[in-house]
């Protein structure tokens, strides 16, 4: 059937979204300018946030970038903020943005040291129970120095490997054979029972990791994007932030440990799989295999990305350089001794990180309207006016709710914005505010947990390849998260609230 060119422009607008979700954003956009003429700007800021947070809700659907960006743009036109207001937020920001922009990309070229510890923890140790506890502990401790998506790709990376490895066993292929491990067609009748567990096995160390990095990353300023923000307009160093957030995220890290055990333990929430020892002995030959393989080169390669993981570690520790600098020197350090020289090759690494940074704008231009509008003036009024004793815990929820359906550095960034403002205006004294800085943070950190819509490192595994591979559904990462953020939300709220 021949194609008209409104249905064709309609096709190729947010690619392809569903239907609905096309006429949504079409019907918001024709909506707003009308409300701001009818209801007043007041009004029609708060209707924009709740249609930014149903974009990033449903980040499945379509990537926010797109649809929250044409509202963004609407904002503007419209004039609800001036495109000023706009840069004036990117740029006191601008660390941040050097951070995702440069950080993320240097750790990238660290992947073949990180793939190897991961690679060596998973085979060498027997222990389901061990290796849960491990895998989680050191998705913790790298995502406290490096950030956790791409400690979360490297776990994808080890999983989608290791899973086509024997997808190609299992269908009767030799290790060299071409492979589409996509296909369930060709695998044989009596390893269809062993690669089902080997699925099941695998969600339950990436679930583990992917909370590992959720663990890690609410402990230092570089674990997550919204902790540098917050830093920065605390005046808080690496290890002033660290010690700050100690009282809520030593607690939880623990509570989230044992809460692993439990889980492997009673085997309940879809927990408890064990590796079937068929698939074992595939994956040692391969690994072995790798090894037998691995050149002088290479394993230059490793003792150089080594060495620079302990320059990185000693210099957010000492605080030598702004951290987008850092991860800089790391990408020039990195690729001039592993011999990276082509301009191709550093492409690649920056792909992770700049669509979310683009998306980090596009959040600036929202608070931007928040901060024009005062829209979250008389929210903060009221909290304000609560007893200092309840204040902090009341942020900690209000900021770990809405982490749980939209994301949590647009969660930080407007509430970090308005907590800055009220010390500025004298309405709360520093010692406050510190106290409100660490309850935003661990707030937006540590509940978001609950979906993959708050937590950026969720998403990034939900959308992975290898998530249907494995059966990995959103529902399914919901259900696995459950026990988790009522465990780790309940001891951070516990905990600022004892402690604050």
């Amino acid at each position: 059937m021949a194609q008209t060119m409104p249905q064709a422009f309609m096709a190729n607008f947010l690619g392809q979204a569903p239907q609905w979700y096309k006429q949504t954003i079409i019907v918001f956009l024709i909506l707003n300018p009308i409300l701001l003429y009818t209801v007043g700007p007041f009004v029609t800021g708060w209707i924009l946030i709740l249609e930014f947070i149903f974009t990033l809700a449903l980040a499945l659907k379509c990537y926010p970038l797109q649809p929250g960006g044409l509202l963004a743009i609407e904002a503007i036109f419209i004039g609800m903020a001036p495109p000023e207001a706009v840069y004036l937020e990117a740029q006191s920001n601008f660390e941040v943005i050097l951070l995702l922009m440069f950080m993320v990309a240097g750790i990238y070229f660290m992947k073949d040291l990180l793939l190897y510890v991961f690679t060596k923890i998973l085979l060498g140790v027997k222990s389901k129970k061990a290796l849960s506890l491990l895998f989680t502990f050191v998705a913790a401790v790298l995502s406290a120095f490096l950030d956790a998506l791409t400690v979360t790709a490297v776990l994808i990376s080890v999983g989608t490997g290791f899973y086509a490895v024997y997808h190609k066993v299992a269908s009767g292929k030799k290790l060299h054979h071409a492979h589409d491990h996509s296909d369930d067609e060709g695998v044989i009748e009596y390893h269809r029972e062993d690669l089902e567990q080997f699925r099941s096995f695998l969600r339950n160390l990436l679930m583990h990791g992917a909370v590992g990095t959720a663990l890690g990353g609410v402990c230092t300023l570089v674990g997550e994007p919204q902790n540098l923000l917050i830093a920065e307009k605390a005046g808080w160093d690496f290890i002033q932030f660290f010690v700050l957030m100690a009282p809520v995220t030593m607690p939880v890290l623990v509570a989230g440990l044992i809460t692993c055990f439990l889980l492997e333990t009673t085997r309940t929430f879809g927990y408890g799989a064990q590796l079937p020892s068929a698939v074992r002995e595939v994956l040692e030959e391969f690994s072995g295999e790798e090894d037998r393989k691995r050149t002088l080169r290479d394993k230059a390669s490793l003792v150089v990305q080594a060495l620079v993981a302990v320059f990185l570690v000693i210099a957010l520790a000492t605080h030598i350089a702004s951290v987008g600098i850092v991860g800089l020197a790391v990408i020039v350090l990195l690729t001039a001794f592993n011999g990276i020289i082509e301009e191709h090759q550093l492409g690649s690494a920056f792909e992770e990180a700049l669509p979310f940074t683009a998306l980090l704008v596009v959040f600036f231009a929202i608070v931007a309207v928040i901060h024009e509008q005062h829209l979250f003036t008389p929210v903060i009024d009221t909290v304000l006016a609560m007893d200092s004793d309840i204040r902090p815990t009341m942020f900690y929820i209000a900021n770990g709710v809405l982490s749980m359906i939209s994301d949590n550095v647009f969660v930080a960034t407007v509430y970090i914005n308005e907590i800055s403002a009220a010390l500025q205006s004298g309405r709360i004294t520093r010692a406050e505010f510190d106290v409100l800085a660490i309850a935003i943070n661990t707030g937006t950190n540590i509940p978001s947990v609950a979906t993959p819509n708050g937590q950026a490192a969720f998403l990034f595994l939900l959308t992975s390849a290898l998530a249907p591979l494995i059966r990995l559904s959103y529902g399914k990462m919901v259900i696995m998260a459950f026990p988790y953020t009522i465990v780790m939300g309940g001891v951070g709220m516990a905990a600022v609230y004892l402690v604050f």
